[in-house]
């Protein structure tokens, strides 16, 4: 009778033994990495697995505390439990958020579209247009250049400020150009169209340089042999643009767009600074919306987590989206 034994596991098959193998070969790349990942670990993961965790909850500021305590005539403290402490509702808030009991969630979305929708594209199309500009051979395109990125260098806040003036009713240079060709002043943040231009042009000249800077970088990736061929071969600047500079810009191109969309989509502070969700909310997007529901009356720190949990997921489910198309157009990424 012939006795059939099983082979041995082979030495380090198991997950412990291969991460011993790979800090015994890699152990400077590991010295360098655990730092970052801890200090992610304490400052990205696990206050988003909170904010996740409390939406979820009813916590707010009055009821975040499980136990009351108060000072006794002794001197100690005498503490009982808080009856309205917070408690778990499960997707309450979610569903009060999107049915619209609960703040104006439909309205600052459609908000935040029309304000990431117009920001992108003239971010884009104005970037590229200036990036095409500076990189042919021009006089003073040094200067023209640092120019140009002065907007980038300048704090947002202090941009917001500076358009929020410019479009004051009474004091401002727009309306003053008005009243000097004889048209009355305009009330920009009494209305809610008006009160989003000023918003989203303020942020366009926040947000040309950076496109205008990083399509530069890649337009002066392509060979000039490229067009230099074209040329010879008749091809008109128009054929030449089409034909080789936006195929050679597409790898910068899909990136910026992602980059800009998504912080286009949780720009802060030129909501807020510029017009303050004026008239009565109606130019709020969603994370200005979070921010107050977090910070301003009664702090309602689940609807502010919940409003939270709907940006990222929006976020996620578009850039899921962006990187299949992307990769249905052959792009690597």
């Amino acid at each position: 009778m012939t006795t059939v034994t099983a082979d041995p596991a082979p030495s380090g098959a198991g997950l412990l033994p291969k991460l011993r193998r790979s800090w015994d070969k890699h152990w400077s790349a590991w010295a360098m990495v655990v730092p970052v990942v801890l200090v992610m670990a304490v400052l990205i993961f696990y206050p988003l697995i909170n904010g996740v965790w409390i939406s979820f909850t009813d916590q707010t500021e009055a009821n975040q505390l499980a136990e009351i305590c108060t000072k006794s005539i002794t001197g100690g403290e005498v503490c009982k439990e808080n009856p309205n402490a917070w408690s778990f509702v499960g997707f309450d808030n979610y569903v009060n958020i999107l049915t619209g009991k609960i703040g104006e969630f439909w309205l600052w979305a459609g908000n935040t579209l029309v304000w990431t929708i117009a920001g992108v594209t003239f971010h884009y199309g104005l970037g590229l247009g200036l990036a095409v500009m500076l990189h042919r051979q021009i006089r003073f395109r040094g200067l023209y250049r640092v120019l140009l990125v002065l907007p980038w260098a300048v704090p947002a806040f202090i941009s917001a400020f500076a358009w929020k003036f410019l479009f004051n009713e009474r004091l401002g240079l727009v309306n003053s150009l008005l009243n000097a060709v004889g048209i009355d002043s305009v009330a920009w943040f009494s209305e809610r169209w008006s009160a989003l231009l000023v918003a989203i042009l303020t942020n366009i000249w926040l947000g040309v340089p950076f496109m205008m800077v990083a399509l530069l970088g890649g337009l002066q990736s392509i060979p000039e042999e490229l067009y230099e061929s074209a040329e010879i071969d008749g091809a008109s600047a128009w054929q030449r643009f089409r034909a080789i500079t936006l195929p050679g810009l597409r790898p910068v191109s899909m990136t910026v767009i992602l980059l800009g969309t998504i912080w286009t989509f949780n720009m802060f502070p030129i909501i807020f600074l510029v017009t303050e969700g004026q008239p009565a909310g109606q130019t709020e997007i969603l994370v200005t919306g979070a921010f107050r529901a977090a910070f301003e009356g009664i702090r309602n720190y689940s609807l502010a987590s919940t409003y939270g949990v709907l940006i990222l997921s929006i976020l996620l489910i578009f850039s899921v989206f962006y990187r299949r198309v992307l990769r249905k157009q052959g792009e690597v990424w």
